[in-house]
């Protein structure tokens, strides 16, 4: 560039020897410093500034020729400011020049404002350095770089697939680009001048928000929900963004501009997540409430209670008979019958709903009827708000419709109760009075506990058929005694089940009268639950009578006992307590095989442990070896053998436990046998026990008594 251009006339006050020059063309390989300029006077050697151009030679520019015609223009002077690194080039400005030199032209004014005009356009308009003129930006030659150039509104604004709109003081449209009229449904031109209400009125706009932020100025995020006049696949539309005052440069309040971007997918998707979690949370509840026991009926009021707290104001659950009878006369042709296993209401309805059956009865459905045809089909059937025919249809009998209105019934869901491949039978949920109408959720909420519960109703099923079969073997095999006892020894016998969490075990006793006057009585259990085990322990008692038979004495008969088993190599070891009772001689000789200690009870109820060394159990491949103990019997003390049922407690040390039994003073001990087992029981087992139970009392009569 000549020193004698025009550029180079300094301004008034500055010098001419200023260091701001335009950037030099760029050579091949190079780079052009930072800010496109260099320091120091054109043709002047540069300066050791320490940068990394500093020591390159400065090139003259070439001079470019121009017509008379055609002078260069003048551009005004750049201002005094250091250079902005990391700015992004630009392409070089139609007047010529480079990015550098277009990014660092001044911007006259400096501060940009959105201005609508009367056709709906926006544009960007920058206030003027002298004199204060204002001028759009797109009048700057196009690509000069400034920001709000022509390509800006389309771009951006046009471009994007966010809506854009520019509201008046009066929160009217002045302008909406292309994306926020698709939102909306309607045409551009036919926002113009109309409110929000006015153009979109199924819509929450947050109008509030937009008064503040027109008062106060700040900035703040929107969240507008609703429906437009645009189709869309969701129940509710959301739309999320951000609203902005419009000032000029002199601060007039011109409007607002609002940027917002539909998120209906994304709350839907959230909202299912929520819906997932709170199932899940839902099973877990479930999982801990319901199936506790394996008792059926008490598993069906855990569903009930759960459904009531949950979804529903009353619920009901009906169970198929098993083994397809109950027991009683069948029902008519076409009639379902059912019985009802549990009930569960919210208190409001207590009263009302016990007119329509209580948990133990027997209810029969009318053909076509609600409960029968979710039997034959499979899935949950709803009645919301049914008129009276219809109520009628559904209900066990068209009888009851006057009560079901009476109670403010108007709502009914009843879901298949089904586990691995069979039908178990029906729960039925109602609402009543203010509560809504069974809703989808409510559907699919009520399936999930029912598909859970079933699955313990089953379990509970099977148990009660397995545990009902091995108490009526058991209770066969023990009606009996083996040979009896002597007539100088009376024996009392009791055999309890163990409570409803456990399968009746393995527990046995048996008495066999021996030549000599005496008599062999035996307590076992063998280990584990079941029918399994119940048949294992008739094997014990016949080899126990096999072996006894020799007449041998009770350590030789367990050891004898042992070697067999093991050598049949059984699966279930088992205790034995054996004594040989001799109330002639008021003696008994004892044996035990892992069983524990027999006691004795005097006539004044004081009970003693009698110290009999325990030896391994039977079958369990020990090889013995088990020791004879021989002990006196008074006449009127009482032998009592038993099993760990009695007195075994979980968490609790066997010693404590059979110190409870040797703490106890029991009254009238010289009474019958069985009224003294009776109290023994409510002593130590008051309720359901953990474990069987199984108590075997002896006692030698006075002598020349006659047997009852």
């Amino acid at each position: 560039m000549r020193r004698g251009h025009p550029s180079f006339h300094p301004r008034e006050g500055e010098s001419r020897h200023s260091t701001e020059h335009p950037p030099l063309p760029q050579e091949k390989g190079t780079c052009p410093p930072p800010g496109g300029r260099f320091q120091g006077r054109v043709g002047a050697p540069p300066r050791a500034t320490g940068r990394w151009w500093a020591a390159r030679a400065v090139p003259p520019r070439p001079r470019i020729a121009r017509p008379a015609a055609q002078p260069r223009p003048q551009l005004p002077r750049p201002a005094e400011r250091p250079a902005r690194r990391g700015k992004r080039a630009l392409p070089p400005a139609a007047g010529g020049g480079t990015a550098a030199a277009a990014e660092n032209s001044p911007t006259p004014g400096g501060k940009r404002r959105l201005e609508c005009k009367a056709d709906g356009r926006v544009e960007v308009r920058v206030g003027g350095r002298s004199g204060g003129a204002d001028a759009p930006d797109h009048a700057s030659p196009p690509g000069a770089g400034a920001p709000g150039g022509e390509w800006v509104h389309p771009a951006l604004v046009e471009g994007t697939a966010a809506g854009v709109a520019v509201l008046d003081t009066d929160l009217r449209f002045v302008y909406v680009n292309p994306a926020m009229a698709r939102l909306n449904g309607v045409p551009a031109e036919a926002h113009l001048g109309r409110t929000i209400a006015e153009v979109v009125p199924g819509v929450d706009a947050g109008l509030g928000t937009l008064r503040q932020v027109l008062a106060d100025g700040n900035t703040r995020e929107l969240v507008s929900s609703g429906q437009t006049r645009a189709e869309s696949p969701h129940r509710l539309r959301v739309w999320r963004g951000s609203c902005h005052r419009l000032e000029d440069a002199q601060g007039r309040v011109h409007g607002l501009g609002v940027v917002l971007l539909e998120v209906s997918d994304d709350r839907e998707a959230r909202a299912e997540l929520e819906r997932a979690r709170e199932r899940l949370q839902l099973l877990d509840t479930a999982a801990v409430r319901i199936g506790r026991t394996l008792e059926l009926d008490r598993t069906c009021q855990e569903l009930c209670d759960l459904l009531v707290e949950v979804i529903a104001d009353v619920a009901t659950v009906e169970l198929l008979a098993m083994g397809g009878s109950d027991g009683r006369r069948p029902p008519d042709t076409d009639t379902v019958r059912l019985r009802r296993a549990a009930l569960a209401s919210v208190p409001g309805l207590r009263e009302a709903v016990q007119q329509f059956g209580v948990p133990g009865e027997h209810v029969e459905y009318q053909p076509g009827s609600a409960v029968p045809r979710c039997l034959a089909n499979g899935r949950p059937l709803a009645y919301n708000v049914p008129g009276d025919a219809e109520m009628g249809r559904s209900a066990p009998n068209s009888g009851r419709v006057s009560a079901y209105r009476a109670a403010g019934i108007h709502s009914a869901l009843v879901v298949p109760l089904a586990a691995r491949g069979a039908q178990l039978g029906t729960v039925t949920l109602v609402r009543a009075g203010s509560s809504p109408a069974f809703g989808e959720e409510d559907v699919a909420v009520a399936v999930t506990l029912a598909d859970r519960a079933a699955i313990s109703m089953d379990n509970a099923r099977r148990y009660s058929r397995e545990r009902g079969i091995a108490v009526e073997l058991q209770r066969a095999l023990l009606a009996t005694p083996g040979g009896g006892a002597q007539p100088q020894l009376d024996v009392a016998t009791r055999y309890l089940p163990s409570g409803a969490s456990d399968l009746v075990g393995g527990d046995w006793y048996d008495t066999f009268a021996l030549p000599g006057g005496v008599t062999l009585l035996a307590m076992g259990d063998v280990m584990g639950h079941g029918v399994e085990a119940a048949v294992e322990m008739s094997h014990y008692r016949s080899l126990l009578r096999v072996v006894a038979g020799d007449g041998d004495p009770p350590d030789l008969i367990l050891s004898r006992m042992d070697a067999l088993l093991t050598a049949a190599g059984t699966e279930r070891p088992a205790t034995c307590l054996l004594a040989l009772a001799d109330p002639v001689h008021g003696c008994c000789r004892f044996a035990n095989a892992g069983h524990l200690p027999p006691a004795l009870v005097d006539p004044h109820g004081r009970v003693r442990l009698l110290e009999v060394p325990p030896g391994p159990p039977l079958g369990a491949d020990l090889g013995g070896p088990y020791e004879g103990v021989y002990m006196r019997w008074p006449a009127g003390d009482t032998l009592l053998l038993y099993t760990d049922g009695l007195v075994e407690r979980r968490g609790e040390d066997i010693d404590a436990s059979l110190a409870r039994l040797a703490g106890l003073v029991l009254p009238h001990a010289g009474g019958p046998l069985d009224t003294l087992l009776a109290r023994v029981v409510h002593r130590l087992a008051p309720e359901a026990a953990e474990d069987d139970v199984a108590l075997l009392a002896a006692r030698a009569r006075p002598y020349g008594a006659v047997p009852d």
